[in-house]
């Protein structure tokens, strides 16, 4: 799996291969945080749009009785993403990501603006539009080719430059899924529970996912001027060109070798994150909103549940700007010991029933999402980082692609998770 792999040594290394290219440059101070803060922003965004689809999925199954809403939607984005990023690597010499996740970002807003404008001018509340449900599943897939372009895109440019710029993306995905929990919250507390209510809080979702599209947009293309990712963006293109002098122009062959190398480097902190989803999404969300129950809080509780895991994903995914894990085999080691929450889950819904209350759920919950926030936080921050500068983007969208990877595989556990 790898040595011991410290944090600030990692950095330290990627400078100090850096420097024999510009012996005389010194990094530029992130004046006000400001490129962190646009990682963050970006973060939040690649993953607001899929939060809004499937948090909207009450007024896409109110619509669409006979249609199994979520699995398709889940299977219609896995899929399309993952066929995307399979290109995209293959392909990630030939296209830079800037132009990527700005081409990722408009497709996000035209895969948004479907629902509110179909909703107003063809839908209009009626029961069984079927013709609806189809260019609904038709925007989602729009979306999850959008979501591995800027995904890929973003991830790819944070492990160029120092950790903390890869701690923020993490971060800001974890946020995305808060704000959209606060925003379920909201309408429910707010909205009535009926189809005029369903209608307003779906358009919601959707009209503040495409605000923050077009607050990323504007952020993304304002940071490539930021003289700090500016400067690591200097220190690529000299790598890339001293690359080229020492072994000529590089063939289709001599790419998909190089490939191969950077998969086989970063492996087993791929297959770490693979095993990290598979155990939260065979868990999460269905096991919170199927299989569990309260008298007390009724269908307030897998609100609850599912805030609680979005708001300590966040924490752990935050926890890596104090300390990151600095043995890659600990980490790893850590994913699998992940698997123990299948035997927690059963135990709180067939055990003694002390453990089947509200507050042992929710706390095995929270524990969920903070060991899933921060161990994947670890293995994006540090896998980048042990290839060269200028392999650094290929190896962020390597591990993307493991992510989605185990994403999928564990939507499809999700269906057999039958307690």
């Amino acid at each position: 799996m790898g040595g011991a792999t410290n944090s600030p040594t990692a950095v330290d290394d990627t400078e100090s291969s850096s420097h024999h290219l510009l012996p005389k440059s010194k990094i530029p101070e992130d004046s006000y945080n400001l490129a962190y803060i646009i990682y963050f922003i970006l973060g939040t965004g690649y993953l607001i749009p899929w939060n809004a689809f499937i948090t909207a999925v009450d007024y896409f199954a109110y619509l669409y009785p006979d249609a199994s809403v979520d699995r398709i939607f889940a299977v219609v984005y896995m899929v399309v993403g993952l066929i995307c990023l399979l290109f995209i690597v293959f392909n990630a010499h030939k296209s830079h990501s800037f132009v990527r996740i700005n081409i990722g970002l408009g497709l996000f807003v035209v895969s948004l603006l479907v629902v509110p404008v179909m909703d107003v001018t063809y839908i209009k509340g009626r029961v069984g539009v079927y013709a609806g449900f189809y260019v609904s599943v038709a925007a989602i897939g729009l979306a999850g080719i959008a979501d591995a372009l800027v995904q890929g895109g973003v991830i790819g440019a944070a492990g160029e430059m120092p950790e903390r710029y890869m701690q923020a993306v993490v971060a800001g995905t974890a946020a995305s899924g808060v704000l959209i929990s606060i925003l379920r919250i909201f309408t429910k507390a707010v909205y009535s529970q009926d189809e005029i209510g369903l209608r307003k809080s779906a358009n919601l979702y959707f009209i503040v996912s495409i605000i923050v599209m077009i607050i990323c947009i504007v952020l993304h293309n304002i940071a490539h001027r930021l003289p700090v990712i500016k400067h690591y963006n200097d220190l690529k293109i000299q790598a890339v060109n001293n690359e080229k002098e020492e072994k000529g122009v590089l063939s289709e062959a001599l790419w998909q070798s190089r490939l191969w190398d950077i998969v086989g480097t970063i492996k087993w902190y791929g297959i770490g994150i693979i095993v990290l989803y598979i155990v939260t999404l065979s868990i999460f969300p269905g096991y919170i909103t199927e299989d569990v129950h309260s008298q007390v809080l009724k269908d307030w509780y897998p609100i609850i549940l599912i805030t609680a895991y979005n708001v300590f994903d966040l924490v752990g995914k935050c926890l890596t700007s104090f300390y990151v894990i600095e043995n890659s085999k600990v980490a790893i080691g850590a994913s699998f010991a992940r698997l123990l929450f299948f035997p927690a889950y059963l135990t709180c819904l067939h055990g003694p029933m002390v453990l089947r209350t509200e507050i042992p759920v929710t706390i095995v919950t929270c524990l969920l999402g903070l060991t899933n926030g921060y161990l994947t936080s670890c293995l994006l921050m540090v896998g980048p980082k042990m290839v060269q500068l200028q392999h650094a983007e290929t190896a962020g969208i390597v591990l993307v692609l493991f992510l989605v990877l185990g994403l999928a595989t564990g939507s499809v556990v999700s269906w057999f998770w039958v307690i």
